[in-house]
């Protein structure tokens, strides 16, 4: 665990010796010390910081995993910046991030110490390094070649409610910069992340796409080609009026384990869009969405889950396709183009 705060050093370790199955291998001071340990110990999972002396956290991650040693989690602060420099590493091949919840030195770790302990946990699965790997590869490859869309006449207003947790933003570099600008639907977007990201990463994402990525507003009236966003600490839900028009309306209920929730968005987007929904589930950790998917299905709507072959984590897609929730499973770099021939599916 390599943190420059001796305080977030000592911080981090309780929290790794109070949980049973993780063994501390050493912990580090700055990046050239993570570096250097990380080649003596041969850990399966490293924690880093950002912001540290002599080598940073991006540059020891990048030597860490051209050398192929393990996987790394990136612990970042809550900032502006910090949201910035932490989609890079994600997009670096850094396996996930956890915030800091109080700044750069945060004495309140014991918050996100379950987060911290089950992204370790993670991690540390086998074939973890080469999937992340692999998927910056493809990222890379994938982006000469957009998918292109099928002129057709849509019968209504359709909608594509996609969900993803851990190992989401890199994820989705490849396949929402491959959708077309024209694409005949709304895209409704659920990622699990902390609220103060998200404003960050909404942003991210437009910069690499065609299509419009927008943060969901409450009262914005929904438009096709747009990708919405769920916004931080609030559920993503497209209402449908009595005009025909489709809003976007953000409550902070119902409760969930996290809000916002793929759940709750993807019911909401049934409810508004019935048949004419196109359900997409990938990488993550436990079943956020997985009912749902079951449920589009069976409304006549079709349903994509991604394979164990590239989710960083195979749990949200795995119990959708298990409960009967998939019409297609596929690796993420070739969902864009699964999308596209769904749309050109819906009745």
């Amino acid at each position: 665990m390599a943190d420059d705060s001796a305080l977030m050093r000592q911080t981090l370790k309780r929290i790794v010796d109070a949980e049973p199955g993780l063994e501390l291998a050493g912990l580090a001071r700055d990046g050239e010390d993570a570096v250097a340990k990380a080649r003596e110990l041969k850990p399966d999972v490293v924690t880093m910081d950002i912001n540290m002396p002599k080598l940073d956290g991006i540059s020891a991650l990048q030597i860490i995993l051209d050398e192929k040693i393990c996987p790394v989690v990136m612990v970042s602060s809550l900032t502006q910046r910090g949201a910035v420099t932490t989609f890079e590493c994600l997009e670096l091949g850094a396996f996930d991030f956890v915030a800091k919840p109080d700044g750069t030195v945060s004495s309140q770790m014991g918050v996100v110490a379950a987060e911290l302990v089950s992204k370790v946990k993670a991690a540390a699965s086998a074939g973890v390094l080469d999937r992340v790997r692999r998927g910056r590869a493809q990222r890379i490859a994938a982006r000469s070649r957009p998918v292109a869309m099928v002129p057709r006449e849509p019968s209504g207003p359709i909608a594509v409610a996609m969900g993803i947790s851990t190992g989401g933003p890199a994820t989705l570099l490849n396949i929402l910069p491959l959708l077309p600008k024209d694409l005949p639907a709304s895209l409704f977007l659920v990622q699990h992340m902390p609220a103060s990201f998200l404003a960050a990463f909404a942003r991210r994402l437009d910069e690499n796409c065609a299509l419009k990525v927008v943060e969901g507003r409450a009262g914005a009236a929904v438009e096709p080609g747009v990708c919405y966003v769920a916004p931080g600490g609030l559920h993503l839900c497209p209402y449908r009026k009595s005009t025909g028009q489709v809003v976007i309306r953000t409550p902070a209920q119902p409760e969930t384990l996290f809000i916002p929730g793929v759940n709750v968005m993807m019911e909401a987007v049934l409810r508004a869009y019935g048949r004419n929904t196109v359900g997409v589930l990938m990488t993550g950790i436990g079943d956020d969405g997985a009912e749902q998917m079951v449920a589009i299905r069976q409304a006549g709507g079709q349903t994509i889950a991604e394979s164990a072959e590239t989710a960083v984590v195979y749990g949200m897609p795995r119990e959708a396709a298990e409960r009967g929730g998939a019409d297609v499973v596929a690796p993420n770099y070739e969902i864009a183009e699964e999308i596209v021939k769904a749309l050109g599916r819906v009745v």
